[in-house]
């Protein structure tokens, strides 16, 4: 079933007021009676400066609200089996700076916990900001999908029609309350968010003028493969099992290799395309013991970095993940190797009710070569948003930032740089740069956190860009002394600033001035 027709009533709406079509304005407690085509209004709230803004992620309690601002929760049913719930967040008219974001949700979406955390930093700085659920609600974690079993309609929502109608009901939403629409559209969104976002990109390229894409999930049937893959490596038999102790033999090993080959002793491997680290040289003399893995121990490992191989032809199916950063705080227990990593369950849950709309399917019955060409040939072309042509975005003068964190143990850095390698070699280098960049993120986790410099604004970056400026070819990323910081709008100290290069040019020393400050690095080809 096709999305309703109203979808482009309310794009035309939208662009009629960005054409010079002013309207007048509405104030916020009479957006409650505005009645827009395909959206029900349900809530609409005035919330004042200090007030309480629910999270509903992580457990965090409501954060205080640093702008006023009318929040407008509505619901949209483009089919009869949708639900699609968002939230639009629009500051008052003095604090507002014309401009509008939308934020990415994650995993399998399902709650508004996320962008909400995500919305509040932009809010603050004057933009209209928006999320939504994906058209579903679940219970947070991210990981679970069994709202998807029978329902095509709910994942093609969840696939790429909730962000779609969310930027249309958004501009139409602020044309009405300010009377006109915003100046700039962006998408920002890390993880699944990164994939919505690329999704934006190839599948709806007018909706947006910038987009971040952060460490993106876009190649969602083959990223189930590897997370499969990574849970059969480590997890099928009790031998092959790493416990969490004996992760940080492999990394201290990783680093004692790598960690110098960009010239700094940091605890950080600037790129891991150069550590050929092969976890043999930790295996056991002999039976078992903390300080060294078992040969089964090294064979999952092995499978780790290396990534999941077709079993008939050895080619491979998905990039592994790098070394060095597997004991780290949210990395491989969280992810691949604990009791409750996520890359089983998320696996599990797709292959289960996206693929077979069969609960009772396990990871045990996984046969690499059927289920992956089962997977693409049902849910490839709905789900993936890794298509290298982005041609229709670049023609309408739209401007795009990737990055990813080098010690990604979610989804594979290699990934991002393989697909990046996609485009440019699509629309060719010259055409690539002039609307896309890439940033990799030494030391950097699952979209924030590691112990490399993490925090950045790349909000600011492309803004920055896409309203007349350079195109970016550094930015400047801090660690600080807490990861969680600009997540939570809290103080934090820089204790270390380094060089973020636009791919394929990596930070390299000078080799004078503290190597804690990013003025002393250049960036140069690798």
């Amino acid at each position: 079933m096709t999305a309703a027709p109203w979808i482009a009533a309310l794009a035309l709406g939208a662009a009629a007021a960005a054409a010079g079509h002013a309207q007048a304005a509405t104030p916020c407690a009479d957006l409650a009676g505005l009645e827009l085509p395909g959206a029900t209004i349900t809530a609409v709230k005035a919330v004042a400066v200090g007030e309480g803004q629910p999270i509903e992620v992580f457990g965090i309690p409501p954060l205080p609200a640093a702008v006023a601002y009318c929040r407008v929760d509505a619901t949209h049913t483009p089919t009869t089996a949708s639900a699609i719930k968002d939230e639009v967040w629009l500051p008052v008219q003095g604090a507002r700076n014309g401009k509008y974001m939308a934020s990415g949700n994650g995993g399998y979406g399902g709650t508004l916990g996320g962008p909400r955390l995500a919305m509040r930093a932009p809010l603050k700085q004057g933009y209209v900001v928006a999320g939504t659920d994906m058209g579903h609600t679940e219970d947070g974690s991210g990981g679970d999908a069994q709202w998807a079993l029978n329902q095509p309609e709910k994942i093609a929502d969840w696939g790429h029609r909730a962000n779609h109608l969310t930027a249309a009901f958004a501009k139409a939403l602020i044309a009405a309350h300010y009377g006109q629409a915003p100046k700039l559209s962006y998408f920002n969104g890390c993880s699944d968010g990164g994939r919505e976002a690329l999704m934006e990109v190839q599948r709806y390229p007018q909706d947006y003028d910038g987009v971040i894409a952060g460490a993106p999930a876009n190649a969602w049937t083959r990223l189930m493969i590897s997370f499969a893959w990574s849970w059969k490596a480590l997890h099928e038999t009790p031998e092959s099992r790493i416990p969490d102790a004996k992760l940080a033999v492999l990394q201290k090993a990783a680093l004692a290799q790598c960690d110098k080959l960009d010239g700094v002793a940091d605890g950080v491997v600037e790129d891991p395309r150069r550590c050929r680290f092969d976890p043999v040289v930790v295996q056991c003399k002999a039976g078992d013991a903390a300080d060294c893995l078992t040969p089964a121990q090294v064979a999952g490992a092995r499978k780790i970095y290396q990534g999941p191989r077709d079993p008939r032809t050895g080619r491979a199916l998905f990039p592994g993940y790098p070394a060095g950063a597997e004991a780290v705080t949210g990395a491989w227990p969280l992810w691949i190797s604990g009791d409750k990593a996520q890359h089983p369950s998320f696996a599990r849950s797709f292959f289960a009710n996206f693929v077979y709309s069969d609960p009772s399917w396990q990871l045990a019955k996984l046969d690499l070569d059927r289920d992956a060409k089962a997977a693409q040939a049902r849910m490839g072309k709905l789900l993936a948003s890794d298509n290298p042509d982005l041609s229709a975005f670049k023609a309408r003068g739209g401007k795009l930032i990737l990055f990813h964190g080098w010690a990604d143990a979610a989804i594979s850095p290699y990934a991002t740089i393989q697909y990046y390698d996609a485009v440019r070699e699509r629309m060719g280098v010259k055409t690539a740069d002039g609307f896309s960049r890439l940033f990799m993120v030494p030391g950097m986790s699952h979209c924030f956190g590691g112990p490399g410099p993490n925090s950045f604004d790349m909000l600011a970056v492309l803004d920055g860009w896409v309203a007349g400026g350079k195109a970016p070819d550094m930015v400047i990323a801090a660690k600080t002394n807490n990861d969680y910081a600009a997540l939570l709008d809290m103080p934090a100290k820089a204790i270390r600033t380094r060089p973020l290069c636009a791919y394929p040019k990596v930070a390299r020393w000078t080799g004078g001035g503290s190597t804690d400050e990013a003025a002393n690095f250049t960036c140069a080809k690798p």
